[in-house]
């Protein structure tokens, strides 16, 4: 079970993000609340067909996000325990569903959540793996399966584990994308899904 803990636990977190984007964009405008390149893309567009309302709605998660990462470093060098900004995290999602807000507001919570996932765990068994993005995950994979099927003579530092887990950290996404858009017409507040999820990573902490 210890060693399987790490895979448990990078999985969930990138289910949860999944989830998150998936709501996010369905559920509260057409913007990512995890995946700020797809924002940046997004912004790009809108300004590249003159529409500077819409690049500006679509770039304002990054601030929150942003803040959401600093705030999980700053707890981090206080209390040294990834535990305490992922419960933050865990609350930020529970309560968004509850709040008086409209659909923009409430995205920009969960975008301050997701940065505060980006920064809290980002090592597992002693390998550093990004739990809100997936596309320098696929690269890894890449590199890893190459590096099975044709072995270099010094193995490149960046690629020292096998692509195990990387291929569960993107699958865990595209699960977590999946659920969140089959929660979305059944639960009223979907996002206590990924916050129950939190509660149980932290457990496994």
């Amino acid at each position: 079970m210890t060693a399987l803990r790490p895979q448990i636990q990078a999985g969930l977190l990138t289910v949860i993000a999944g989830m998150a984007d998936a709501v996010g964009y369905v559920a509260m405008g057409g913007v990512f609340a995890a995946n700020m390149t797809g924002n940046t893309v997004l912004a790009g567009i809108a300004l590249g067909t003159g529409d500077v309302e819409l690049a500006a709605k679509r770039m304002a998660p990054l601030g929150t996000f942003f803040v959401g990462a600093m705030l999980a470093r700053l707890l981090l060098r206080l209390v040294r325990r990834p535990a305490v900004p992922l419960l933050l995290e865990a609350t930020v999602l529970a309560v968004t569903g509850f709040l008086p807000i409209g659909h923009e507001s409430a995205l920009l919570l969960v975008a301050l959540a997701m940065g505060l996932q980006a920064s809290a765990l980002t090592h597992f068994a002693g390998t550093a793996v990004s739990t809100v993005v997936v596309t320098s995950t696929l690269a890894r994979i890449a590199e890893a399966a190459l590096d099975r099927c044709w072995p270099a003579r010094q193995p490149a530092p960046s690629v020292v584990m096998g692509p195990r887990l990387l291929a569960l950290t993107w699958m865990g996404y595209l699960v977590g994308a999946v659920a969140g858009v089959l929660l979305i017409p059944v639960l009223p507040w979907p996002l206590l899904v990924p916050a129950a999820l939190l509660v149980t990573v932290v457990a496994t902490l």
